[in-house]
């Protein structure tokens, strides 16, 4: 399963990277306006950091016919390994449909039900992303119905599509789906360092270092 970062912010992101083993890095439109610069600016810092691993960049135009022209735009400028996230509404499966003919890498984003993911993956996404917490938020089951959109897809064959899983509030939500054996999550920063934060981790490796150096003097270490 991949893990990705779910921001925009370049230090975090960085951070990240330093100590985690990510794979890409998601955006959307939102977290990019958060920035207050220009978009593409931030996006080629992140490619930098990313190198070449995965970047997920939306494209915002309500006409297929404009989300194809962004595409085209967002690959030369970020490279291959860019996957242009196109909304799972009529227009963005035409969309789909056109970039899938021209071999360009796309996912299918804004996913609230099962079917809209089913339908993306059937365009050709490479992956599809539920929104786990919104889903929470509107009262049904956001980790339910990515398990279904899963479920409809394994069963269905499309070996090329999976999910990539956003909007995470909590590392429980994210446990529940690693489980389950999604191909992706997406994660914000918060939430990834929290994937190890306890204070029984903590108290243990302090108890460590206390025990080890009444052994050995301040400071000792095995090196």
């Amino acid at each position: 399963m991949k893990l990705c970062i779910d921001h925009a912010d370049v230090a975090k992101i960085r951070r990240i990277y330093e100590f985690y083993p990510v794979d890409g890095v998601s955006t959307n439109p939102s977290i990019l306006a958060k920035c207050g610069r220009a978009p593409y600016e931030v996006l080629r810092e992140i490619r930098a950091i990313v190198g070449d691993g995965e970047l997920f960049v939306q494209a915002v135009s309500p006409d297929a016919e404009g989300m194809v022209t962004e595409a085209h735009r967002i690959v030369k400028e970020l490279g291959e390994a860019t996957l242009v996230k196109i909304p799972c509404v009529p227009e963005g499966f035409k969309a789909m449909k056109a970039l899938n003919a021209e071999g360009i890498r796309f996912i299918g984003t804004a996913i609230y039900t099962p079917m809209q993911g089913f339908l993306a993956a059937k365009c050709g996404a490479e992956y599809v992303a539920p929104y786990v917490n919104r889903i929470d938020n509107m009262g049904f089951d956001g980790v339910q119905v990515s398990k279904d959109i899963h479920d409809a897809i394994v069963r269905s064959g499309l070996t090329h599509s999976g999910l990539l899983a956003a909007s995470f509030k909590n590392s429980q939500q994210v446990l529940e789906l690693v489980k389950y054996g999604v191909k992706a999550v997406t994660v914000a920063p918060d939430v990834i360092e929290g994937l190890v934060k306890n204070p029984a981790i903590d108290a243990a490796l302090t108890q460590f270092t206390a025990d080890f150096e009444g052994l050995t003097g301040r400071g000792g270490t095995m090196a």
